[in-house]
């Protein structure tokens, strides 16, 4: 059968591994397979766990590897190897600052040196594509009053590896030796599209960072875990590193929605359906917010939607958010709007339910895995105060929701309508069979799956103030149709 992922960080959702486990054997038990955001040491940082000073362990407040590898016993384990950075606190950096060339990790951080060796121009240097403003240096000093201008692509205490350097490829073979130990089944590359810089290039999804991707895909692939790539870019980097890997993100699936839903259209959807990659884990939203940029054009290259239109599904969330995400959402350097929205995907949609769930239907009809986001399951709006507190936009999509609010949500019709969803996915015969799609009209789209006499039909209707959906089941024992929030949510009571 087919399977639908829970993506999560266990501290925001139970507490801890086993308390999030218990959540997953019980309520949540429609989800055969689970993305545990990073649970390494510590799992609270800089950058909620995306700056590991300790990467190989588990962080002891989560939990245990015992734990993770009971969390794993029934369910796919998907976890993040950060291949780009890690923590300027890590060991492996403080002990290269204080002994220098003496250190065995002595050449595994990436200064500008390293990159420009003969110096560079102002025009080489802000090439570079950075998903931040600024310049991508920070200041270290070595403890013999040495000076590095170390890479740091995200944050200043997140220092970029060299990759190409033979310390950090052990580095990266010692951590993945430790996640396959503990049950992982299936590793994420965090930003593995920022983790080469060649100089004369943007140095994102270069040549060379598909080579890189091919050393690391090996690397993991000897630990016996799979590879899902993270690269949030033109859709033709997408197409690109797909037969590289056992997974990539289907990110242009939630802007084209959001188009669709904004437009009373579906000719974009279609035109990504003809050629989207199979091998993909669909997503409407994230830890890291709505990427919009995925679908959008990059230079000379056309978009799927352009740039006015990517332009005018940001208008409509700040409409939808109060202003909110405009707030929230960073503009990247030398660029004239955000790569993404910040904020969860129910507040760009104005927490209208039917709309939300027609969209997703679609994630839940398309091949490749679903992936369901828990602030998007639990039909979660802006977490406005964490944004206050932190002043991180991607923390308005990342609600820590105590034990009474899982309980209040779990009774909502919004949650459970999508667990009827991925019971559904997971539970229904057709969905092992063939997938076929059609547009009978500019606002309609018929999804299909058919296996026998097992079928599974989505039709959507993405009309302008009266969106709608229907499903209609059938299987040797029955028919059966769904149009209703209602109904998905009782659709395990209900049966064929």
């Amino acid at each position: 059968m087919s399977a639908v992922e829970l993506l999560v960080y266990a501290d925001r959702l139970g507490g801890t591994v086993p308390e999030l486990q218990a959540v997953l054997d019980g309520p949540l038990r429609a989800f055969s397979s689970v993305h545990v955001l990073p649970f390494y040491i510590p799992f609270d940082g800089a950058d909620a766990g995306f700056d590991p000073v300790d990467h190989a362990s588990v962080d002891p407040r989560l939990g245990t590897w015992d734990e993770m590898r009971s969390l794993a016993r029934t369910r796919g384990l998907t976890a993040d190897l950060i291949v780009n950075h890690v923590s300027s606190s890590s060991a492996e950096f403080v002990d290269w600052l204080a002994r220098g060339d003496a250190s065995e990790f002595a050449g595994m951080f990436l200064t500008f040196d390293t990159v420009f060796p003969n110096g560079g121009t102002e025009r080489e240097i802000t090439a570079f594509y950075r998903p931040r403003p600024g310049l991508p240096f920070t200041a270290y000093q070595g403890a013999d009053g040495s000076r590095h201008l170390v890479w740091t692509t995200f944050m200043p205490t997140q220092v970029d590896l060299d990759v190409n350097h033979p310390a950090a490829l052990s580095y990266l073979r010692r951590v993945l030796r430790a996640l396959a130990d503990g049950g992982v089944s299936t590793v994420r590359l965090d930003a593995v599209g920022y983790a080469v810089k060649t100089p004369g290039t943007d140095s994102f999804m270069t040549p060379e960072t598909l080579e890189f991707t091919k050393v690391v895909v090996a690397l993991a692939h000897q630990a016996q875990v799979d590879v899902l790539v993270e690269v949030h870019a033109h859709y033709s980097q997408q197409l690109a590193i797909a037969p590289l890997v056992d997974w990539v993100y289907d990110f242009a699936l939630a802007p084209l929605l959001l188009h669709s839903l904004g437009t009373g259209t579906v000719d974009r959807l279609a035109r990504w359906f003809e050629i989207r990659p199979e091998n993909a884990i669909t997503v409407l939203d994230t830890h890291d917010g709505i990427g919009i940029i995925d679908a959008g054009p990059n230079g000379d290259r056309p978009g799927l939607i352009s740039q006015d239109e990517m332009a005018a599904i940001f208008a409509r969330a700040a409409v939808a958010t109060h202003g909110h995400s405009s707030i929230a959402s960073v503009v990247p350097e030398w660029f004239t709007l955000p790569h993404q929205i910040n904020a969860t995907f129910f507040s760009t949609l104005a927490g209208e339910t039917v709309p939300y769930l027609l969209a997703r239907a679609v994630q839940h009809f398309l091949p490749g895995r679903p992936q369901v986001y828990y602030v998007g399951l639990l039909g979660g709006l802006d977490d406005t105060s964490l944004f206050a507190e932190t002043g991180n936009g991607r923390d308005v999509n990342r609600h820590r929701y105590p034990a009474d609010e899982v309980s209040q949500a779990l009774g909502t019709e919004v949650t459970q309508a999508q667990l009827g969803l991925a019971r559904l996915r997971t539970g229904h015969p057709a969905f092992d069979g063939e997938f076929s799609w059609a547009t009978p009209g500019e606002d309609q789209l018929r999804l299909l799956w058919s296996n026998g006499d097992a079928r599974a039909e989505l039709t959507v209707r993405t009309t302008l103030g009266a969106p709608s959906f229907r499903i209609e089941l059938a299987d040797a024992s029955g028919k059966q149709v769904i149009d209703t929030p209602a109904g998905l949510a009782g659709w395990e009571r209900i049966g064929l």
